[in-house]
């Protein structure tokens, strides 16, 4: 009974992750779409996942739209693209009349085409920040004042100097307000010399800081940060809900989806120079289990969750690997440059390459998500 209640409880986290991760697919590909539409170009389908069909209609317009079997993505596939990631079908387009060709994304100016790849990840950043907004401005914004209330042991911040009762006004010359943002700018900066500038007895004094690496087991596997190693002074009155205008509100969304974009950065940066582990990359497993351990806190830290998953899929998007938008772009620029597009071949070896690292990833963190929920797994069973 207690396999069956596990089983049965990791069911309804994809299914809650799912729902999510739509929402973010469908906004994603509509900005492809919408923009796609707007410059002429004739889109033959618009999917939510891939492979067969399970559903799908016509429009007025001629666009088949379609819900597939593999609900982990989707995609726009426009007029002349021999896949869904809009690589060009040479073959296919050859064959076209000139009225045809003219409705093509091949057809289009390399401006139009990169408003067009370009709307995808913005959609989703637009998306993230209406969420943000909507949310600080109905629901306000919690803050704990960045004080110092204890040091746990092997505390880096202490070992430089720091006292309890310290007040830090700024963590690498970015001002702290709330004691979360601390957390949140060294988590990956395990062994970087970090200048740490705190208030004491109306002094400012700056201290350099390394953080220390912290391990630790957690729901979601094995969790590895950087740990300036301090503690918040937790009383009621360094507490407070503040309340926020619609444009303060829209100005902490823009600095919350900021973070999201240099946090992300900056852990792929160290994860490429080996100074973080590739077990820390998430599959679909973990990713859902984040999501349900969010909707259990209530709706508010739900739809944050959306926000974040959809400013990183943003992001994501934009890295500069072919099939993701941000390799589309790059083929784009090289075009500009040269004044004319990157030959059929170089282009193809780009798509193939672009799939495997992609592949490779989708593989690596999935793979990380087996090894720690199989074991759970096991280790229930075997209980």
């Amino acid at each position: 009974m207690e396999i069956l209640t596990g089983s049965l409880m990791y069911v309804l986290y994809g299914l809650l992750y799912l729902v999510v991760l739509g929402i973010v697919v469908v906004v994603h590909e509509y900005g492809h779409f919408i923009v796609g539409r707007w410059c002429g170009v004739t889109i033959e389908a618009f999917s939510l996942g891939f492979g067969p069909e399970l559903a799908g209609w016509v429009d007025r317009r001629g666009t088949r739209w379609r819900i597939a079997a593999i609900p982990l993505g989707g995609y726009v596939r426009f007029a002349g693209d021999a896949n869904a990631a809009s690589a060009p079908d040479q073959d296919a387009i050859a064959t076209m009349t000139p009225e045809q060709k003219a409705n093509t994304l091949q057809s289009k100016s390399v401006a139009q085409r990169s408003a067009i790849v370009a709307a995808g990840p913005i959609a989703n950043f637009l998306l993230s920040i209406a969420i943000l907004t909507v949310l600080y401005a109905v629901v306000g914004k919690f803050e704990r004042a960045p004080i110092i209330g204890s040091f746990p042991e092997n505390s880096a911040a202490q070992a430089a100097g720091l006292q309890i009762g310290d007040r830090l006004e700024a963590v690498d010359g970015t001002h702290i307000s709330d004691f979360m943002q601390i957390p949140i700018l060294v988590a990956t900066r395990t062994g970087d010399h970090i200048k740490v500038t705190v208030e004491r007895a109306g002094q400012l004094l700056d201290y350099d800081v390394v953080p220390r690496l912290s391990q630790r087991e957690t729901e979601l596997g094995v969790e590895r940060r950087g740990l300036l190693g301090i503690v918040a002074d937790n009383s009621p009155a360094n507490a407070r809900l503040v309340s926020l205008s619609l444009s303060g509100a829209f100005v902490e969304s823009l600095k919350f989806n900021w973070q999201i974009v240099t946090q992300t950065l900056k852990f792929f940066g160290r994860l490429l120079t080996g100074h973080e582990y590739v077990d820390q990359l998430s599959g679909v497993a973990r990713m859902a289990h984040a999501v349900a351990e969010s909707a259990s806190f209530g709706f508010a830290d739900l739809v944050a969750r959306l926000a974040v998953i959809s400013a990183s899929i943003g992001l994501l998007n934009l890295f500069p690997i072919p099939i993701l938008d941000g390799g589309h772009l790059v083929f784009y620029l090289f075009e500009a440059i040269r004044g004319r597009p990157l030959p059929p071949r170089v282009q193809d070896i780009g798509f193939r390459i672009g799939m495997t690292l992609v592949l490779t990833l989708m593989l690596v963190a999935n793979g990380n998500d087996l090894i720690h929920y199989g074991g759970r797994f096991l280790a229930t069973w075997v209980h």
